[in-house]
């Protein structure tokens, strides 16, 4: 996007109160096991007016890295899970603003039915930056249902073909450490999201937060977390295997101290980041890739205030 406009574009999160069908009974109830909301959303569940929350988000992100463009990033559950006019009501809210310059809109692939990919096209049509982020987790129907996700990868497919179909741009999640997946797991699963084509991606590593069942059976001992090692060879491994046009928005994912039970490495986002920097730097110099640019001695070192502009993460 820095291409595109000239200029950094940065998401503003935004929690828009909407639940999710895993949790309200029409798919289940509960959620996700290793789900607990908050872990991802600044915001937790009672949210300030759509404008509020831009502003905020407006002012910590232009102290930090000066952007003024913005896309309106709705996050928290899942943000297709309405009636299309609420959606729309929603989503014009948004892009009222007059530094908003598009949508990036989180939801499950079983939630994107025609009309509301329909909508998302509309605002493609007008010139809208338009980002549909599906959380799929793992192509693997077994590792679905361990967690309690409440779809399959059936439902990812059709969902992925659908939007493909009207050219909008796609980014899909995928958890890395999920119970009983290997990196193995994780490599096919990659595979399996390429031959269908995506157009970003997201790696999250699975933590453990008080208020979930996956915290129970953590406490059992029937679930351990991957080490920061074993977390960062996998991530590695994934990114040196995904082709150089799409686009990783996220290597890995944090949680709030106050809420995180394991691993600890969760906590913090730039030791990951680095670690994972230094992997691709060995492995540029070992096979001579092309991810990290050629003049560079050393691995760069990502803090708060900068990252590496070779990366989109």
């Amino acid at each position: 996007m820095l291409q595109r406009y000239g200029e950094r574009v940065h998401k503003i999160a935004i929690d828009a109160d909407f639940t999710c069908p895993n949790r309200d009974g029409s798919k289940g109830r509960g959620g996700c096991t290793f789900c607990n909301n908050v872990s991802f959303s600044p915001n937790g569940r009672k949210p300030p007016p759509l404008t509020e929350q831009i502003a905020a988000g407006r002012r910590v992100i232009r102290k930090r890295t000066g952007a003024r463009k913005y896309l309106a990033y709705f996050q928290a559950y899942t943000n297709t899970y309405a009636d299309v006019d609420q959606l729309r009501q929603l989503y014009d809210q948004a892009l009222a603003e007059p530094d908003v310059i598009g949508l990036a809109v989180g939801t499950r692939p079983d939630c994107v039915p025609e009309p509301v990919l329909d909508l998302l096209d509309e605002y493609q049509q007008k010139g809208h930056e338009v980002w549909l982020e599906l959380g799929l987790q793992s192509a693997f129907d077994d590792s679905l249902r361990r967690v309690n996700r409440g779809h399959g990868f059936a439902e990812y497919k059709t969902a992925v073909l659908h939007a493909r179909e009207r050219e909008l741009q796609v980014c899909t999640h995928l958890i890395i450490g999920l119970p009983g997946e290997t990196q193995k797991h994780c490599e096919i699963t990659l595979k399996r999201v390429l031959e269908l084509g995506v157009d970003g991606l997201k790696l999250h590593p699975l933590h453990v937060v008080k208020g979930t069942q996956l915290a129970n059976e953590w406490r059992r001992g029937e679930y351990r977390p991957l080490t920061l090692d074993e977390y960062v060879d996998t991530a590695t491994h994934l990114i040196l295997r995904t082709p150089p046009e799409v686009i990783f928005h996220r290597v890995t994912g944090t949680a709030s101290r106050k809420i995180l039970l394991a691993p600890d490495w969760c906590s913090g986002k730039w030791l990951v980041l680095n670690r994972i920097t230094e992997a691709l730097h060995r492995q540029q110099l070992k096979n001579n890739h092309s991810l990290i640019p050629a003049d560079c001695k050393e691995p760069p070192q990502w803090n708060s205030s900068a990252r590496p502009a070779t990366y989109h993460l």
